[in-house]
């Protein structure tokens, strides 16, 4: 059982005729609709085939609603694109009409630009790879050098070396766009160019107001979120660390220690974490990836990375399934190293509720018998998710009667959802219908010790109070 989540993006690649269904049968947990692109029409619809697949199936894939933030473009040029020489004088003004951009001038999608911008600071655009250098700001035109030059073509990203750019994490396109994907049941809505607690706050706040329980995860794309990196965590449900345009912001040769840092934190903090952005992205072209791609997915995972993301990879690549195939390839043959087994977790540190102390506890215990597996019963996945911040390799099962709960869980390493009504079970026969259930799906033999975790109360929230070691094939009798 692969323990790494794999996330795929959906775009037009994937609505080809029965590729997403190819996707899942690879081993997609969770699949992500990008808000930066398409239209909600086209959003609904492969929302809606993933339904039918997993209806068809009989599984619980999990959906991410990728909010676009406040992404900064330059606007269109006259002809398309341009030639910038180093040394060329070059103008950003808010103030210009779109498509009016030429070798000289071109417009802004964010008006504040010339406010948070000062002589002397360096601006990045399409990904860093046109560089200029702010000489002086008149109004609301930002009067540039070209550093380094090559071909600028319409709409791409704009990013301040070094972060300081104010614009909100969440535009009025993300509160239509949020509320499209609380009616397309989206389980999880990521933030993007989050800086703050704040940003993730208001994020929960429209949920609410929406009528949605799902989880928030904040992405890390700003020098800022990483300066409140601890408040933004402990806001979130779970962490994506966007290597794009944080590399951008903070340089390319800071981005491994910065998101080996990420993911630690997140861990301390028992917060999921996605590591995306290129990671398999020769494959869009190629149907085998690099070596360089290979070990990039292998460290993220001996990092402690709960998932790993693909993002045009799958959504506008030649080998969506394939490429799929590929990374979960790459994610057992990490899995079986010995430090993706071994974790010091919270071991001194105090444990302030019940149900997370059965967790540990039961981590700790199940490691020291060697068990075979893990069963949870959960109501909203807390459980399941404390368990999965110990590394062991020892498969999490969350029994759990909520599809929306199966579906959250899928993106937490090493835990599998498994659908199941406890309310609907005589207590005393729990036990065996639970071992009764790993048996029907070969998941344990005769002989093998099952660590199961419940409530004294049935259908409560966080009432995990109990935890029972069986022996597969001994009476209920005996286990008492």
């Amino acid at each position: 059982m692969r323990r790494t989540k794999i996330i795929a993006t959906l775009g037009p690649a994937t609505d080809n005729p029965g590729m997403m269904e190819k996707m899942v049968d690879a081993g997609v947990d969770l699949f992500r609709i990008n808000y930066s692109h398409q239209t909600h029409l086209e959003h609904r619809e492969r929302a809606r085939a993933l339904l039918d697949i997993t209806g068809k199936k009989g599984l619980e894939i999990g959906l991410i609603a990728d909010l676009q933030g406040p992404k900064i473009r330059i606007r269109r040029f006259q002809n398309g694109r341009i030639l910038l020489r180093e040394g060329d004088d070059f103008t950003l003004d808010p103030s210009l009409p779109d498509a009016a951009g030429d070798e000289t001038q071109v417009g802004v999608t964010y008006r504040a630009l010339a406010r948070d911008v000062d002589p002397g600071g360096v601006l990045l655009l399409d990904d860093g790879r046109i560089i200029l250098e702010v000489v002086s700001v008149i109004k609301t035109k930002v009067r540039c050098k070209v550093l380094l030059g090559g071909k600028l073509s319409d709409n791409k990203g704009i990013n301040l070396k070094g972060g300081g750019l104010s614009a909100g994490a969440l535009t009025r396109k993300d509160h239509k766009d949020l509320q499209h994907g609380v009616e397309i049941g989206a389980d999880y809505f990521a933030v993007s160019f989050a800086s703050s607690a704040a940003d993730i706050e208001q994020a929960r706040s429209l949920l609410q107001k929406a009528g949605s329980n799902a989880g928030i995860i904040a992405k890390f794309e700003r020098q800022e979120a990483l300066e409140n990196a601890d408040a933004i965590i402990e806001a979130a449900d779970a962490i994506m660390i966007a290597r794009g345009d944080l590399g951008v912001e903070i340089g390319d040769a800071s981005l491994p220690a910065v998101q080996k840092k990420l993911i630690t934190q997140a861990q301390d903090m028992d917060r999921p974490v996605i590591t995306a952005t290129q990671m398999m992205e020769s494959m869009i072209y190629n149907p085998v990836p690099t070596r360089a791609e290979v070990f990039d997915v292998a460290n993220a995972i001996l990092d402690g990375t709960d998932a790993v993301m693909l993002s045009g990879e799958t959504s506008i690549g030649k080998f969506p399934d394939r490429v799929v195939q590929a990374m979960a390839r790459i994610c057992e043959e990490t899995e079986k190293q010995k430090e993706t087994r071994e974790s010091h977790h919270r071991i001194s540190q105090e444990f302030k509720r019940v149900d997370e102390a059965i967790a540990m506890s039961t981590m700790y215990a199940a490691n020291h018998i060697k068990a075979r597996a893990i069963a949870a019963l959960t109501e909203t996945g807390s459980t399941c998710l404390w368990m999965s911040r110990i590394s062991s390799g020892i498969p999490i099962l969350a029994f759990t009667r909520h599809a929306s709960t199966m579906r959250k869980v899928r993106l937490y390493r090493d835990v599998y959802p498994i659908h199941f009504d406890i309310t609907h079970t005589d207590p005393l026969e729990a036990n065996k219908e639970i071992i009764d259930v790993l048996l029907r799906r070969k998941l344990v033999g005769k002989g093998d010790i099952v660590l199961v975790t419940k409530g004294d109360l049935r259908g409560h929230r966080g009432g995990t109070n109990n935890l029972k070691i069986i022996r597969v094939g001994e009476t209920t009798e005996q286990l008492t």
